[in-house]
């Protein structure tokens, strides 16, 4: 099941899961306008692709919709969460409904949804999880800080979490991206280090499949923001994103 089944890189995800005996689910607000996404994945060889209706935001709906998904489709295997927003930091810094929005989405709505679905996948007696965090939350910078806070606590959040599930029959891939070049970062200049949606799932998909509990996209950015973590923050508010 991919949780924002309107995301590039989820759909990147569940494209390359595609199997014979594989049903997909994906899951949106405005479900009846996924007939793109649920093309794509055919193309891609999946013959049982699935909707259902889901907001992120409504919080009281997570477990309804989760329930709602096992009792019509079965057990889940994989579980994609891929929902989130940008948002618009200037706007942010001077609309505190706004930034509010960013963090409810970006970090409250992961919460609760990922403590929803492990408490279900726990039930049915297996399940991965795969959470996308952002080097943007490794350290938080001037030129993003608001979306940068929300993926810094949905990172150590997911981290405890993992920790949490270790040895169990839940396990948790958390994919720390750095600037991902799609739709939602249209018409601003890709960073240094920069990837695509596709290349982004395929180092997801690679490291579901050796049980890896996280991977960083590309895997240069894990080094590097080590280094940034010494920068002196004299130095680092300075840089320019």
């Amino acid at each position: 099941m991919v949780l924002g089944g309107r995301s590039e890189i989820g759909l990147e995800v569940a494209r390359r899961l595609v199997g014979p005996d594989n049903k997909i689910v994906l899951a949106a607000r405005r479900s009846a306008d996924l007939d793109a996404q649920e093309a794509a994945l055919r193309e891609a060889g999946a013959k049982d692709v699935a909707r259902a209706e889901f907001d992120a935001d409504d919080l009281a709906s997570h477990r309804p919709v989760l329930e709602g998904v096992l009792a019509e489709h079965g057990p889940l295997d994989v579980v994609v969460v891929a929902f989130g927003i940008l948002g618009d930091q200037q706007r942010a810094e001077a609309d505190a409904t706004h930034a509010a929005a960013i963090v409810h989405t970006d970090y409250l709505a992961h919460v609760h949804l990922l403590t929803e679905l492990v408490n279900l996948l726990k039930a049915q007696g297996s399940g991965r999880i795969v959470v996308f965090s952002s080097v943007a939350g490794i350290r938080v910078r001037r030129a993003n800080y608001v979306y940068g806070s929300a993926k810094a606590g949905l990172d150590g959040f997911a981290s405890g979490l993992a920790d949490a599930l270790h040895g169990g029959p839940v396990r948790l891939l958390l994919v720390r991206p750095g600037f991902v070049v799609g739709r939602m970062t249209q018409g601003m200049s890709p960073a240094p280090f920069s990837s695509t949606p596709g290349q982004v799932a395929e180092a997801t998909v690679a490291a579901l499949r050796r049980g890896r509990g996280e991977v960083w996209v590309p895997a240069v950015l894990r080094p590097v923001f080590f280094a940034m973590r010494l920068l002196p923050r004299a130095v680092w508010r300075r840089l320019p994103r």
